[in-house]
């Protein structure tokens, strides 16, 4: 992802690098050369990268204004809020300028603002909440999108007929359908800003994000069989035409998939071996996640699943194989990129709003947009969670559905389709191109501003920000081995038992080849536990009352190595004081209770020696 910034910066002064070389400049014969200049302005020459450096930097400084009144951003979304700045500074350029200029292209959207989005939201996804809840985001993004895209096409092409769209949108039906494809897709870009600011509980984060991550392949094969539809003609279209769309939307997503996973894999492989390059170990983060996007979009493959996936399946991996002030920046640098994109995305959207060569407005088209996208998500979560709550433990209820249904925001994705559309094979184009802006404006601004109130009133349940304590986790896994018995027993293979099997292979075969022997020896594990327990032991110390070490005298001592683990610690010299440290896997801000050395060795005995799955003799 450094790559691809870098290389946003510096391939506009590839073609300059020629002017920076002295030349002989031609000079008319009769006359004297011309002097040496002071001063020479060389605004062409630096143009593209200032232009995208000033970009973000005022778009960093407008988060920062906007944060100065807590009141304006918890009733207003920071995503609102930079459209409407986009609006402010689209028209001033309007003005001064006369044209429209700082368009969001779809180019730049999708191979430099949405990867590190859609790399944040995979590498740091919490990855048991998601599979715990796959079935229900499957159905959703496969399902529903397919729902949402066929429905609002064939319900705006029954409205044309019905005289309420004016005969000036020159569009059939096949149009109507491509034009559903890409207006019904759910954005991730935009119910990440929204969603992360609302704060609902993990579930229904996690069905509406991952629905609008893994709704990207299907909206990719309609999007492209219908184009191709278009342009062919509906008279040419041949039924093995129709099977053949069928059958990319299973390589499509399924290929994106495979591309992310095995560059996963390279990247966990990799990072084993960079114990003396530490320096490098961010970079090749940053640059094979990139290359799977870049690869994945090469191939026309899904190529927002396929960094989801990279990032999803090396985590654990990478994680346990560099170092500390690596992963921290991996950490920091990956939601830096990820803000910078998302805001400079908002305020292009507002830019590009300004310009009304873009703008062809038909109201029938456009309110009757609106209504059908609406309804038919509402209908369609309706149905869907109908048949998916026979087959869940915990049900959605109706609050939950009601949330999903207002929660379907369209974003940039929309808007970067619908600009690439052929207006020689589409006429409609310019109909389309000011619907789809009205469409993400009204999601994003009326939608965004609304939901946190909805919720307030709803009494959703809210998110519980904390990471489980030592205990929650030895529970947990308590629980995950005796559901997998339970599941053994009565000879059901179920999800317990296919994720306990799961377990075993990486633990036997994956863990041993992608980590090093260090990372998941039990041994280790232990020492680095009790290394942390007595960091953020003392750390908590001195946040509480670090004054009490110069009255008593004491002294903190120094962590003791591998083979000094039974020494004198400062836990334990922290217990004998009477201070109120507390001990816990958790960061100062979230700590609940004490934990010592006994949990953390039977956390691990437990993790490796309760009950797993019986070999089955056939």
């Amino acid at each position: 992802m450094l790559g691809a910034a870098m290389l946003l910066f510096w391939l506009p002064l590839v073609g300059a690098g020629a002017t920076d070389k002295p030349t002989q400049e031609s000079v008319p014969l009769g006359e004297p050369p011309p002097g040496l200049a002071l001063f020479r302005w060389q605004w062409h020459e630096v143009e593209a990268p200032y232009l995208v450096a000033l970009w973000i930097l005022v778009a960093s400084l407008a988060k920062i204004v906007f944060h100065l009144s807590r009141k304006v951003t918890s009733l207003v979304p920071e995503s609102c809020l930079l459209i409407l700045l986009g609006l402010v500074l689209g028209g001033i350029v309007l003005a001064v300028a006369k044209k429209a200029e700082y368009q969001l292209e779809p180019g730049t959207f999708f191979l430099f603002l949405l990867p590190p989005i859609v790399l944040d939201s995979g590498y740091f996804m919490p990855s048991r909440l998601f599979f715990d809840n796959l079935g229900a985001i499957l159905t959703y993004a496969v399902v529903g999108t397919l729902w949402n895209a066929f429905t609002t096409g064939v319900a705006l092409w029954g409205l044309q007929q019905a005289g309420l769209v004016a005969p000036r949108v020159q569009a059939g039906l096949l149009d109507f359908l491509l034009f559903g494809s890409l207006i019904s897709a759910v954005d991730p870009v935009a119910v990440l800003a929204v969603f992360e600011e609302v704060h609902v509980n993990e579930t229904l984060f996690i069905i509406v994000f991952g629905e609008s991550l893994l709704n990207d392949a299907v909206t990719v094969v309609l999007y492209k069989v219908c184009n191709s539809f278009v342009e062919m003609g509906s008279a040419n279209v041949q039924a093995t035409d129709y099977l053949k769309g069928i059958a990319s939307l299973f390589v499509v997503s399924l290929g994106g998939a495979a591309v992310g996973l095995v560059f996963a894999f390279l990247l966990a492989l990799t990072t084993r071996f960079t114990k003396r390059v530490r320096i490098i170990e961010p970079l090749l983060v940053f640059l094979l996640a990139y290359a799977a996007y870049l690869t994945a979009e090469m191939a026309s493959l899904s190529a927002i699943l396929a960094v989801t996936m990279c990032g999803l399946g090396c985590k654990k991996y990478v994680e346990a194989n560099i170092s500390h002030k690596s992963r921290t920046a991996v950490k920091y640098t990956m939601k830096t990129l990820a803000s910078c994109a998302e805001t400079v995305i908002f305020m292009l959207l507002g830019i590009s709003a300004v310009d009304s060569s873009k703008w062809a407005w038909d109201s029938g088209l456009v309110l009757g947009t609106l209504f059908f996208i609406l309804f038919f998500r509402a209908l369609g979560v309706v149905l869907q969670t109908w048949v998916l709550n026979q087959f869940r433990l915990v049900p959605l209820d109706k609050i939950d559905q009601v949330v999903m249904s207002y929660g379907g925001l369209r974003g940039a994705v929309a808007f970067a389709l619908v600009i690439l559309l052929d207006r020689t094979k589409v006429p409609a184009k310019d109909y389309f191109v000011a619907t789809t802006i009205v469409v993400v404006f009204f999601t994003v601004i009326v939608q965004g501003l609304t939901i946190k109130p909805l919720v307030k009133w709803l009494r959703v349940k809210r998110s519980d920000h904390h990471k489980p304590t030592l205990n929650q986790e030895l529970h947990e896994h308590t629980f995950d081995h005796i559901l997998a018995a339970v599941e053994d027993v009565v000879g059901h293979h179920g999800y317990h038992y296919w994720r306990d099997r799961w377990e075993q292979f990486d633990k036997k075969y994956l863990s041993q080849l992608l980590m090093r022997r260090s990372a998941y020896r039990i041994r280790d594990q232990i020492w680095d536990v009790y290394y942390r327990l007595n960091i953020r032991d003392a750390i908590s110390f001195v946040d509480q009352g670090g004054h009490v070490l110069s009255s008593t005298g004491l002294t903190l001592p120094s962590m003791p190595s591998r083979n000094s683990v039974a020494e004198t610690s400062v836990t334990n010299l922290l217990r004998e004081s009477g201070s109120g440290a507390c001990l816990d896997l958790q960061v100062i801000d979230t700590v609940r209770s004490g934990r010592d050395r006994e949990d953390a060795v039977m956390h691990h005995l437990l993790c490796g020696g309760l009950y797993k799955p019986r070999r089955r003799v056939l």
